[in-house]
């Protein structure tokens, strides 16, 4: 018989993969231009610079695929609408490459995603080379980062001298009585959250600094007192084993009040980094083995889980959040 290629169209999870790529890449666009024409520093202007060229290549090949499957391009961010690139730099040379540092861990984690999620050969290859790229960027910013002496390791334990296994139930446990020491795991975890959580801090502090809208100045306020207070549960996590826990970079804001960005660009950024960091979260509790560490973990998703939601509710009142596709609404088509 005759071999006849079939046009298979997108699945739900890899439209949802493009439409999300095109969204985070419109909007890193917009943070890396600004970033870009205003940075002192040469080498992280390089690495903005090729982090900028990536984030076009995947907008004109999210655009190709999109096309083809007669899918609407999202609107998305644009320097046109949301860059003031007559505003003076909100944060510093050395907060940009930290950024630059949890955004190319944001974007190996959901480029693996998506090729777990793909199904077609274009797909799968395409964000396998997307995974290339973030993987190349990432081991270029934490290699300026160390030469620059701004990267923060984990906590280093010392190595075990043989093996071991658990015979106790009292492993499990932490609410009474003798806690045993955290295991690398753990933190591991508890160290690589907050890595992430510091840099919503130092966001949303500068973000109310220059917003024109109370209500969004209101919610960046309240998610700096949320963040600060989650990075601090973390850290007493740490210190309390007499582990460090990484830098705070809460001092690395200018005192720009003039915004280089639009309100709905600032506060769709906070909102999606708070969404990714329920995720982390789980999965920072899904390796946990001490029963209070779970316990705080599942403190710590349910409130930055209402915060994030608080955002959605504000982003919906201003206009500004983009609807995804949706599955057909059979009841309402049987209506009509």
């Amino acid at each position: 018989m005759e071999n006849k290629k079939h046009n298979v169209g997108l699945t739900s999870a890899e439209l949802a993969n493009l439409w999300s790529q095109y969204m985070n890449d419109s909007l890193a666009i917009c943070f890396f231009t600004h970033s870009i024409e205003k940075v002192e520093d040469e080498a992280i202007r390089n690495i903005l610079t090729s982090a900028r060229s990536i984030a076009e290549s995947h907008i004109s090949k999210v655009k190709e695929f999109l096309t083809q499957e007669k899918v609407p391009i999202p609107k998305g961010f644009s320097i046109e609408d949301d860059v003031n690139n007559n505003a003076p730099l909100l944060f510093t040379d050395t907060f940009l490459l930290v950024y630059m540092h949890v955004m190319t861990l944001h974007g190996m984690t959901g480029y693996a995603g998506a090729v777990g999620s793909s199904v077609r050969s274009d797909q799968i290859a395409y964000f396998v080379q997307c995974n290339k790229e973030a993987m190349e960027l990432y081991e270029r910013v934490v290699q300026l980062m160390l030469n620059k002496g701004i990267y923060s390791r984990a906590p280093h334990i010392n190595p075990p001298s043989q093996l071991d296994f658990v015979n106790d139930q009292s492993y499990l446990t932490g609410w009474f009585g003798k806690k045993r020491p955290l295991n690398a795991m753990e933190i591991s975890g508890i160290s690589y959250n907050m890595q992430k959580t510091v840099v919503k801090v130092v966001l949303e502090i500068g973000f109310a600094q220059v917003c024109k809208s109370d209500e969004v100045k209101k919610y960046f306020e309240k998610g700096k007192n949320i963040c600060k207070k989650q990075f601090d549960t973390l850290s007493a996590m740490l210190s309390t084993e007499d582990l460090t826990s990484p830098t705070s970079w809460v001092s690395e804001i200018t005192n720009s009040t003039i915004s280089p960005f639009s309100d709905k660009l600032m506060l769709n950024h906070v909102v999606s980094l708070c969404s990714a960091a329920v995720g982390f979260y789980g999965a920072g509790l899904a390796i946990s083995q001490r029963r209070d560490l779970a316990v705080a973990y599942t403190k710590l998703i349910t409130e930055i889980g209402l915060y994030a939601e608080d955002g959605a509710k504000l982003l919906i009142s201003k206009g500004w959040l983009e609807q995804p596709p949706l599955a057909a609404d059979r009841k309402d088509l049987a209506k009509k």
